[in-house]
């Protein structure tokens, strides 16, 4: 039995594995990546390296072994995802694994937005095989924001149109964390966290902290909607992902990003990372 993680080389998948080679010995781990030249420290550290490919059916029948432990980190192409997830799916069940954990959003069915929807598709497929499984609904990740940084402070505003809206966001690494908890744990089957920070803040405080430790002149700049999707456009964003966004930044105004239950602290038994650290770290980067 191992703990395999897919989509091992990406932002979240290498946080989950580092986690995890701190709990467990690296022959206990597997990384099942696309590219192996990219994870070749990983196998230099013992992990092992399994091929495959999401857009690739007959490549999964290969990743998974009778008894593992899988992490399914969802897929990054959006309008892609459906398939790729369920043959994921597939190829874990035919393997007969123990447990598919499944990195999903904020709010599972109950999620509105348009982003949500090939998750939820996802987890419905991950019900319907009948497999033991772990939802882990991720929130929005401090990065998503602070990623961005070198624009806001280039042009002084952190825009939006997410009016008053709060995110209870969190590190990449905190809910990487809770991942490795889980894969490592006992009592996480057929269980759904709902996983986000210990606070919520509201794009204007965003811009306000950003200012302080900047020492710069940041705001924030409300946008209707259709100006908000000008404004990514413009920027080179492409129109259909940046139609996701605002439609986002509606979700926050009506509250779906801004759960703070707890479940996310309590799986990695300290308190979440809160933005100010995220910012400082951004800027001294």
């Amino acid at each position: 039995m191992s703990i395999v993680v897919t989509g091992a080389t990406g932002a979240l998948g290498r946080l989950v594995v580092e986690e995890l080679l701190r709990r467990v010995p690296p022959a206990e781990v597997a990384a099942v990546v696309r590219d192996g030249a990219k994870a070749a420290d990983l196998a230099k550290r013992g992990v092992e390296i399994r091929i495959a490919d999401y857009d690739s059916p007959e490549s999964l029948a290969g990743a998974f072994r009778r008894g593992d432990r899988v992490l399914l980190i969802s897929g990054s192409e959006v309008g892609r995802r459906i398939p790729q997830h369920t043959a994921v799916i597939a190829a874990a069940k035919a393997a007969g694994v123990s447990l598919l954990a499944y990195t999903g959003i904020l709010g599972g069915p109950e999620a509105d937005f348009e982003l949500a929807a090939e998750h939820k598709a996802t987890e419905q497929a991950i019900l319907d095989s009948g497999l033991p499984h772990t939802f882990l609904r991720n929130g929005w990740y401090h990065e998503n924001y602070t990623g961005r940084l070198a624009g806001v402070l280039e042009h002084g505003a952190v825009v939006g149109s997410a009016g008053e809206g709060r995110v209870a966001s969190a590190a990449r690494a905190d809910y990487a964390a809770a991942a490795a908890a889980v894969l490592t744990g006992e009592g996480h089957e057929n269980k759904a966290y709902e996983l986000s920070g210990d606070t919520a803040w509201s794009l204007a405080e965003y811009a306000a902290e950003v200012a302080a430790q900047s020492g710069r002149e940041v705001a924030y700049a409300e946008l209707p909607a259709d100006a908000h999707l000008s404004a990514l456009t413009g920027a080179g964003v492409p129109e259909g992902f940046a139609a996701l966004l605002v439609d986002v930044d509606a979700a926050i105004s009506r509250g779906r990003l801004a759960h703070t239950g707890g479940d996310l602290s309590r799986l990695i038994g300290r308190p979440t990372t809160p933005i100010s650290a995220a910012i400082s770290a951004a800027l001294a980067g």
